[in-house]
């Protein structure tokens, strides 16, 4: 995601209690970082937060992460979660940080032991440029993932790229995940509750159907 620098996102984020600064240091103690033990969730990519706050203030059950490597759209998910949580109760169950996600072996161990992650909306990579191997759902990275998830953890992949869909739908088996169920398009078929993100109002908004699976790691 592009956007204009916000000089005003890093002091923020500096000073936010849900914000991780050097999320390195948290490798193998994500859970702790919590109030209460509660399964864990990861989102790779959250951008602006709209859904990632609206999926963590409505599942008070689960304990998210969400990651980006742009500070300034941090900065923006910051607020989202601080307006989307207002009168209600505070932001628990949520902690963001700044991560790139090729790198995230040295950010995620075993023992923070996640239950699900979200891929919602990623750069697609042109494969014509050799670029595929930078997608979050190659099966280089997706092999990553297997250290630090439980057993029979999922992943929630949304896109609207028809190319990297029907790309990933051989990148999980490649990578040991069962694709369970698989949607050419999510709006009119999902049977879960979809919390729908910025880029899929825009997509939606132009007629482009979205397409989702989740997948298992077998």
């Amino acid at each position: 995601m592009h956007m204009r620098l916000k000089k005003w996102a890093r002091p923020e984020l500096d000073a936010c209690p849900f914000y991780i600064k050097e999320p390195w240091t948290k490798r193998g103690t994500w859970r702790g970082l919590f109030k209460r033990e509660a399964p864990l969730r990861l989102e790779l990519g959250c951008g602006k937060g709209v859904s990632t706050c609206q999926m963590a203030l409505n599942e008070p059950e689960y304990n998210f992460v969400a990651l980006d490597i742009n500070t300034s759209v941090l900065g923006v998910a910051k607020r989202n979660a601080e307006n989307a949580f207002k009168g209600i109760r505070p932001v628990d169950n949520l902690l963001l940080a700044n991560c790139e996600i090729e790198r995230i072996a040295g950010v995620f161990a075993p023992e923070d032991a996640v239950s699900r992650i979200y891929i919602s909306f990623p750069n697609p990579w042109d494969q014509r440029r050799r670029q595929e191997k930078h997608r979050l759902t190659h099966t280089r990275q997706l092999l990553l993932y297997r250290d630090f998830t439980v057993p029979n953890a999922e992943i929630w992949f949304k896109t609207d790229s028809d190319e990297l869909f029907e790309d990933s739908l051989k990148y999980f088996p490649e990578a040991g995940y069962e694709i369970r169920e698989q949607t050419r398009d999510l709006h009119a078929e999902s049977a879960h509750p979809n919390y729908i993100t910025e880029h899929e109002q825009k997509f939606t908004s132009q007629g482009i159907k979205i397409k989702a699976l989740i997948a298992v790691k077998a």
